[in-house]
């Protein structure tokens, strides 16, 4: 094990390719969370709620063994042609297939490789920032996860817990061993995290009586706050409100979007939360010596 990590610290472009590599991998089983997690959970609330009311719920046993993150196997939603390995090489097989079903010709949707790639870049840039290290491999881990998480919740207006409390609890653990910030300051970014956006979700509601936000934000916020302490807080909510500010405007002055209508915030934290990690400290002093 030491010498891999001696290989990656003497030839950084290896150690880079390497996780670039990971990152495709990775980034075609995020196609699946993202894709296959909000159907897991919608059909374990019916079962849920079938059990709550007493009927019959053997319907919902048989579907929940059958549908999970390994089974059934990747098929074509058009024609069902079932994915070979070969068939679902990140990036590779998209070009070989010319970005449709090898089966039935039906055109592939350019999300996937997408997000693959993303994946990758994204890696790339954190594994370059933090070089071979122990923050090097838990930024990948939350890298991975705010996509995911972006992706759901574009799609679903959705956070799922599933991955933000893990995630929030091992932000907190790995900050014992200061990895990223020291414990104190992980606690109170995850109690000023979640507070702070709950504060004003009940502001606006008590106000206007509507939802601005859902809980899920609450805690993306919290998660990050616990990965990177509540000094890095500040950075994370005024990047995500311009860049959702902008975003919200954009759409509307293009008549793409009802104001009326939610707008996820989800993904505009994670970018943040993103940035913040990487280059949060600079963006903060560069911001108080402008006001300064």
């Amino acid at each position: 094990m030491s010498s891999i990590f001696e290989l990656f610290i003497t030839h950084p472009t290896v150690y880079l390719c390497i996780v670039f590599a990971l990152g495709l991998l990775i980034g075609s089983f995020l196609n699946v969370v993202i894709l296959r997690l909000p159907v897991m959970m919608e059909r374990d609330w019916k079962q849920q709620c079938c059990e709550l009311l007493e009927l019959d719920n053997s319907e919902y046993d048989t579907d929940q063994k059958k549908f999970n993150l390994v089974l059934p196997r990747s098929r074509c939603p058009v024609c069902e042609h079932q994915i070979s390995a070969l068939e679902n090489i990140p990036l590779i097989s998209y070009l070989l297939l010319k970005g449709k079903c090898k089966h039935c010709k039906t055109k592939i949707s350019l999300r996937y490789p997408l997000i693959e790639l993303f994946s990758g870049i994204s890696v790339v840039i954190v594994a370059f920032y933090f070089g071979v290290s122990l923050q090097a491999l838990f930024a990948l881990l939350l890298t991975w996860a705010l996509i995911a998480l972006s992706m759901i919740d574009f799609d679903h207006q959705l956070l799922p817990d599933d991955i933000t409390l893990p995630l929030l609890w091992l932000g907190i653990v790995i900050n014992i061993f200061g990895v990223f910030t020291d414990l104190e300051s992980s606690v109170l970014g995850a109690i000023f995290g979640y507070g702070s956006l709950w504060s004003v979700y009940m502001t606006f509601k008590l106000i206007t009586g509507k939802e601005g936000m859902g809980h899920g934000d609450f805690k993306l916020l919290a998660v990050l706050g616990a990965w990177f302490g509540w000094q890095s807080l500040p950075v994370i909510i005024i990047l995500s409100s311009i860049v959702g500010a902008i975003v919200g405007i954009l759409l509307m002055i293009f008549n793409s979007h009802d104001r009326n209508t939610a707008i996820p915030f989800g993904p505009y934290l994670a970018m943040a939360g993103w940035i913040s990690m990487l280059w949060g400290p600079y963006i903060m002093s560069a911001y108080l010596n402008a006001v300064i």
